[in-house]
């Protein structure tokens, strides 16, 4: 098997979640652009548009609108997709929000909401995914972090915290998933140009604080992640367990 034929996701199943917008539309579509088949999560509208994308590509996809704060619909939806497909060889967990204020601000729905959906509904998914994954000694698990996985940030304690404690989850994953032939690894973005980061691309001295420490003098985009999500998804990453993959810009390293 050459090494581009190792990139390749043709055949395989990948459930993406937090699909509907921004990297997470965008990682569901690199994985088909690779070959693989889709299952997409989200509660939003917008999740048709990004499905038929997919099938534009030529790709199946399985549209599912659903909220993931509960456990229940973790392995539901995980679950449909196993009807559906039969299989699931990747899960990338994309989907997230934030709230942001100070310490003195942030009221416990505020940390409840963002723990549930950041940490809480990864742990869950992961574990319906795996018990599958398990059985056939073959599977990818993606969750996706962001430079606050390393860094502490200012004004978003609760989004921090899931983050931080995704980089810890990711690593424990690995440690007792790798012996049953399961990968689980995490990706990092930067700062991407979103609707996420919005807030920071409006305000014009944080943006300019922020472009000044980026390295490679820009702010991502969402086909940045592409590259870096299927590799993490193929055959190409076998050997890589436990490792969150920063895709910054360099702003690490600074």
């Amino acid at each position: 098997m050459t090494i581009l034929e190792r990139f390749s996701l043709a055949g395989k199943i990948a459930l993406v979640t937090g699909a509907s917008r921004g990297l997470g539309a965008a990682m569901a579509e690199a994985l088909a652009e690779a070959g693989a088949d889709l299952a997409v999560v989200s509660r939003s509208e917008q999740l048709a548009t990004v499905a038929e994308r997919i099938r534009c590509l030529g790709r199946r996809c399985l549209m599912l609108n659903t909220d993931l704060s509960g456990v229940d619909s973790c392995q539901r939806v995980v679950q449909q997709t196993l009807d559906h497909y039969g299989v699931l060889d990747v899960l990338v967990n994309c989907a997230g929000i934030t709230r942001r204020g100070s310490i003195f601000a942030i009221t416990e729905k505020d940390w409840d909401d963002v723990l549930n959906l950041n940490l809480k509904s990864v742990f869950f998914l992961s574990q319906a995914a795996a018990k599958h994954m398990v059985s056939r000694r073959s599977g990818k698990i993606i969750n996706v972090g962001s430079l606050l996985s390393f860094q502490g940030g200012i004004l978003i304690a609760p989004y921090t915290a899931s983050k931080s404690g995704l980089a810890g989850l990711t690593k424990l994953l690995a440690n007792e998933l790798a012996p049953h032939g399961v990968n689980v690894n995490g990706l990092a973005p930067g700062y991407m140009t979103t609707e996420f980061t919005l807030p920071l691309q409006k305000d014009p001295e944080r943006y300019a604080q922020i472009l000044a420490r980026i390295p490679q003098g820009r702010w991502g985009t969402r086909d940045d992640v592409k590259g870096a999500v299927v590799f993490l998804a193929s055959q190409a990453s076998d050997y890589v367990q436990g490792q969150m993959l920063a895709v910054d810009g360099g702003w690490l390293g600074r």
